[in-house]
């Protein structure tokens, strides 16, 4: 089962990396940004929110829907993203998470954040928007870009709601109910 029954209390449904969270929730929405060489938006005087410097994506073939346990392809996709920025995992000030709220991806993303960014994993404060948005599915890539760029520009890391009683494989800081004020140059997202 990958989505919550919580349906009779929408507000609280969505719970990543709560010890009680039960699936994701079905969100909606949509982001639009412009992207463009930072020369030429440098040029037209344009504000700029953020650059993206780095980027990869991974798969396997493990299971039809199911993901390993050690994380192994995120964290190869989080070392590749970080290395094509030229960036250290240590570099890393705050991490988008994908936390959709199941299981199975929340100690998945645990083990990836844990495997690709060392000890660092819990120093840098992580959070999901998903536990206030809901998953977009399409969508969600272009909303969690944008709530990293909102987050930069305001140095403030969204919390992760709903989060009361961490489940135990989910250690690292999850930014539990409260926005946190954080000073951040570079952001990680995985969603």
């Amino acid at each position: 089962r990958a989505t919550s029954p919580n349906n009779d209390d929408p507000e609280h449904a969505s719970r990543p990396f709560d010890a009680a969270r039960d699936g994701f929730v079905l969100g909606e929405g949509a982001a639009v940004m412009v992207l463009e060489e930072a020369g030429q938006a440098r040029a037209r005087d344009a504000r700029i929110y953020a650059e993206i410097a780095g980027f990869a994506s991974r798969s396997n073939a493990f299971h039809m829907t199911g993901l390993r346990r050690d994380g192994r392809e995120m964290a190869i996709a989080i070392g590749t993203a970080l290395h094509e920025a030229g960036r250290d995992p240590t570099d890393v000030d705050y991490v988008n998470a994908h936390g959709s709220g199941t299981k199975q991806n929340d100690r998945h993303e645990t083990a990836a954040f844990k495997l690709s960014l060392g000890d660092h994993a819990y120093r840098v404060p992580v959070s999901s928007i998903k536990s206030m948005v809901g998953h977009s599915l399409g969508a969600i890539g272009s909303l969690e870009v944008a709530a990293c760029a909102l987050a930069l520009d305001r140095q403030v890391v969204p919390p992760t709601a709903n989060l009361h009683n961490a489940d135990p494989e989910c250690d690292p800081d999850y930014v539990p109910l409260t926005a946190r004020d954080h000073r951040m140059d570079v952001v990680l997202s995985v969603g």
